[in-house]
């Protein structure tokens, strides 16, 4: 069988791991806050109007091109393409292509900071396979100027960070809502985690704490993530209505051939339920 990502890849790893995956789209949603494109989701109402379902209508089509074999990652692609392509002729001009590339370097950029915060450094190696899997996405979607290799990406995000962000009245409504939907906790606990996961930039434009003081408290659930008291405490902290969706996303990577698994004792879900989704 053909795979966009392969079995094996860094990539199903990161994404296969609900806490990973919720790290990525917790410093994601602060960063896309200030995004100067920002307006065009606001256009359709769907993210205002429910910031923590438009997160997970994110993350499933992630998840379907990582997880499904080449045709599916490809069909999955496509079909984001033209949904985004039916909201610019409903709104009479494109998004620009930038903003489809900010896109794409956050999914690279916090795929990387949200494993090397829960998980180990990654090698170069697997920093380029991340940067190629997300790049190959941009380029079935037709996005002119993709980066091609790791070190590129790193010199058109330093670019983007500089020219592409601002806070203005769409971040501080994005905001209110983050807060409306999750509640004074949660809230907090968001940004005390985007704190820890986003460039010195987006910190500073979005007044977010260091997330210093919670840089132990990570590195603890790291290492007893698997034991009853953390997993208790993982549930409570999430959201009652999304907590079985969140949990659903724990998916059992395949073993490199090259190493000993080191995924022994971590629940097992079947692939199969995300693709199928």
């Amino acid at each position: 069988m053909k795979y966009f990502v392969h079995p094996t890849s860094i990539v199903r790893r990161i994404w296969g791991s609900a806490d990973t995956t919720l790290f990525i789209f917790a410093g994601a949603a602060a960063e896309f806050a200030l995004n100067k494109a920002v307006d065009w989701l606001y256009f359709t109402g769907r993210l205002p109007a429910d910031p923590l379902g438009r997160l997970f209508s994110t993350v499933d089509y992630a998840r379907r091109i990582v997880f499904a074999d080449r045709a599916g990652a490809e069909k999955a692609i496509d079909s984001m393409a033209a949904i985004h392509a039916a909201v610019e002729a409903r709104r009479g001009r494109p998004i620009p292509a930038w903003a489809y590339r900010d896109v794409l370097f956050m999914l690279i950029a916090y795929s990387i900071r949200a494993f090397e915060l829960l998980e180990r450094p990654l090698t170069p190696a697997e920093k380029e396979e991340i940067t190629d899997v997300f790049c190959r996405v941009g380029r079935r979607m037709g996005i002119p100027d993709v980066p091609t290799s790791y070190s590129s990406w790193q010199a058109a995000r330093a670019q983007h960070l500089s020219h592409n962000l601002e806070a203005s009245t769409f971040t501080t409504d994005l905001y209110a809502q983050y807060r409306k939907h999750l509640g004074g906790v949660r809230y907090t606990l968001l940004r005390e985690v985007q704190g820890l996961l986003v460039p010195p930039v987006v910190r500073e434009l979005l007044q977010l704490p260091s997330g210093r003081g919670l840089r132990l408290a990570v590195a603890a659930y790291s290492h007893t993530k698997n034991w009853p008291p953390s997993q208790w405490a993982k549930s409570a902290l999430l959201p009652a209505d999304y907590r079985a969706r969140i949990q659903a996303l724990e998916v059992m990577p395949e073993p490199h051939p090259a190493r000993s698994c080191p995924f022994t004792g971590r629940r097992k879900l079947v692939t199969q339920t995300i693709v199928s989704q």
